[in-house]
């Protein structure tokens, strides 16, 4: 297929390279259904994920010259995407993110409710209350990726999974786990109409997260650093759980608890015990 010769844009002032910028505001994000996918591990992923992108922006002054850089401008370029060459000082004016390398891809967000999700019969799902730090919630979807989960829920979502630094966070992989976004109230439906039991994570509760048996559909619900799960996914858990700590801090990251709770599953779920 022929790869169209890129436009070049020089001017950071350029009304492209403007409106690349404000698609780091949620509003425009809502109502344009782009964001963007800002690095070269971040892209190749996305694009193994089948993502097509609406057009691609490099600076090769900032990506270097190489096969491994121009191969997938080249990759992106046949997919019919358009291409877009910057100026150094057009692309640090778009980028989102210190250091760029120099790739950055604008992409249709992702719009998905529990209800659009595809699941297996034995489903692990995370649930993700209110979280507010797209750096917890792209850290969690790493950990979701490496698990092999089928799903992550975002209830009542403070932040959007298109955040540029949740996608960033993610290092991508936001595009291959399955995600959602969608009400308490709708997540907590979802999961009794699945039958997938639920299992609380919360520090006030005298039974470990290793106490529960995960090897059939499971669904685990982490909730914000500061206030944790609502009383009303408390009330709807069939098990609440937590991880014991013996320091002098109380609580771990929201990310480094659903990492541990999530591989206690795996854990049980690949036969090594429950």
């Amino acid at each position: 297929m022929h790869v169209r010769d890129p436009l070049l844009i020089t001017s950071p002032a350029n009304p492209r390279v403007k409106a690349l910028a404000g698609l780091r505001r949620r509003r425009t994000r809502e109502q344009e259904g782009r964001t963007l996918v800002e690095g070269y591990e971040e892209l190749g992923l996305a694009l193994d994920a089948g993502v097509v992108p609406r057009a691609l922006f490099y600076c090769p002054e900032l990506m270097g010259q190489g096969a491994r850089a121009d191969g997938l401008v080249g990759r992106v370029g046949s997919l019919g995407t358009e291409l877009v060459r910057l100026s150094r000082a057009a692309f640090e004016k778009a980028a989102y993110r210190e250091g760029p390398d120099g790739f950055l891809a604008v992409v249709d967000t992702i719009e998905r409710r529990c209800a659009d999700l595809d699941l297996p019969s034995d489903p692990l799902v995370l649930v993700c209350q209110g979280v507010e730090k797209p750096g917890n919630l792209g850290a969690m979807l790493r950990t979701a990726d490496a698990a092999g989960l089928d799903a992550v829920v975002a209830a009542d979502p403070v932040t959007d999974w298109g955040n540029p630094n949740t996608v960033r966070a993610s290092k991508g992989t936001v595009f291959s786990v399955p995600v959602a976004s969608d009400s308490t109230e709708a997540t907590l439906g979802w999961l009794r109409a699945h039958g997938i039991p639920l299992v609380a994570a919360t520090p006030d509760t005298e039974t470990e997260h290793t106490q529960v048996d995960y090897r059939g559909p499971s669904a685990v619900a982490v909730g914000t650093e500061k206030e944790g799960l609502t009383a009303e996914v408390l009330e709807a858990a069939d098990h609440r759980v937590r991880i014991p700590m013996v320091g002098r801090a109380n609580s771990l990251n929201v990310a480094t608890s659903a990492a541990i709770i999530l591989y206690e599953a795996v854990r049980q779920r690949s036969g090594r015990g429950g």
